[in-house]
């Protein structure tokens, strides 16, 4: 492995950027080929000639990386590679040092904009690009570590309301549109686990659960928990909740999305079902984790699934599948786990059709693969590679 963290300003290849990012085929393939040897359907020869490929040029360690991108990116990589070969972890502890100085970074921007009184954003806090992503990553490398415990407070202190033009909004809320082709004149508040509130509730839950914990942290978690019971949907449907909320919505009171959207993992009722689920069993909350298993059972039945029409992680059936397969390890209620065989099929029938080798871990092949060797051997993933969709 050639790569290491580039100094700052850098310019990178086009290749190089690509190379180091989950969205994109050389690091995501590198996950795949990870698990099959971990798993035994692939070989550790294939798997480093992989992670050679995604180390090879410089790391990117500036201040846009995040968990999908650049040096937390690569580090995560080596943390699924070191779980059953030693040889990748004393790279893996010198990418650490630089994810370190990197949150440090990103919580000393956060705490300038909360003083500013500024809206967040996206990059900030989320999973993909932010705060929540780089808490991922030092809940599996650093677990009981200062630096966690800073990124849990931001967390906490996220949760807390603000004010905008009159209306209460919550911390998490932002100014921007959840995407260019969907507008939200004034902003909006994402309730989903890849951009909104389900990916610190996911986070905060699951570092509880580890025993990573600062104070507020469970009073973030209720907060969180009552903002999802605020906007729980219960209809003939079965439970779902937005996707997003406007300012508007907050003013009436009521959601203007007129019925439950697909059951993705990035913003569907599966993600966000396992959210609370984490939540209702890092609180000791039979009640939450009731309502949120009953949610993630009816939107996993036939009705709910035509409306996936894709097989990638993010919005299709591979993320349906794994986040249910999660899910069913810690349901107290078995229909979950019921389902889990129809879900497979649904799985493969999508992965036959094919996916775009170009894409990456969230809707290319390689994330189709790693979700079939879940659903091949009806275990979770040796690499633990899907810890980066806060589902586990």
């Amino acid at each position: 492995m050639n790569g290491r963290p580039a100094p700052e300003p850098v310019e990178l290849s086009e290749h190089e950027i690509a190379s180091q990012s989950l969205t994109k085929p050389t690091a995501a393939n590198a996950l795949l080929h990870i698990e099959r040897a971990l798993t035994g359907t692939g070989d550790w020869a294939n798997a480093h000639a992989h992670i050679q490929q995604t180390t090879a040029g410089p790391i990117d360690s500036a201040q846009h990386a995040g968990l999908y991108y650049g040096a937390p990116a690569i580090a995560f990589v080596l943390h699924a590679a070191s779980t059953g070969n030693p040889r990748y972890q004393a790279a893996a502890r010198t990418l650490d040092k630089h994810v370190a100085r990197l949150a440090q970074r990103r919580l000393a921007t956060a705490a300038e904009r909360m003083r500013g009184r500024a809206p967040a954003a996206f990059a900030e806090f989320d999973l993909f690009r932010g705060l929540t992503g780089l808490g991922v990553l030092l809940l599996l490398r650093a677990p009981g570590s200062d630096l966690l415990g800073a990124v849990l407070n931001y967390l906490t202190w996220l949760t807390k309301p603000r004010r905008v033009d009159g209306v209460e909004v919550p911390g998490w809320w932002v100014d921007h549109d959840p995407d260019p082709l969907m507008p939200t004149p004034g902003g909006h508040v994402n309730l989903g686990l890849a951009h909104g509130a389900a990916g610190p509730l996911a986070l905060l839950s699951l570092a509880a659960l580890r025993g990573c914990k600062v104070p507020g942290q469970t009073g973030a978690i209720e907060t969180l928990g009552g903002w999802f019971d605020r906007w729980r949907q219960d209809s003939a449907d079965g439970t779902w909740w937005p996707q997003w909320l406007t300012r508007e919505d907050l003013r009436i009171g009521h959601t203007a999305q007129p019925g439950p959207g697909r059951p993705s993992w990035c913003y569907g009722t599966a993600g966000i079902a396992r959210a609370q689920q984490l939540a209702a069993l890092a609180t000791d909350d039979p009640v939450r984790r009731g309502i949120a298993e009953k949610a993630m059972a009816e939107c996993l039945t036939d009705q709910h699934l035509q409306n996936i029409t894709e097989a990638g992680l993010c919005h299709g059936m591979a993320g349906v599948y794994q986040t249910a397969y999660r899910a069913s390890l810690d349901a107290a209620n078995p229909a979950i786990g019921h389902r889990l065989p129809v879900l497979a099929a649904a799985l493969t029938q999508h992965a036959a059709i094919g996916q775009d080798d170009t894409e990456g871990l969230l809707t290319g092949a390689a994330g189709v693969g790693l979700a079939l060797e879940t659903a091949q051997h009806n275990t979770p993933p040796r690499s633990g590679w899907d810890a980066c969709l806060l589902i586990a």
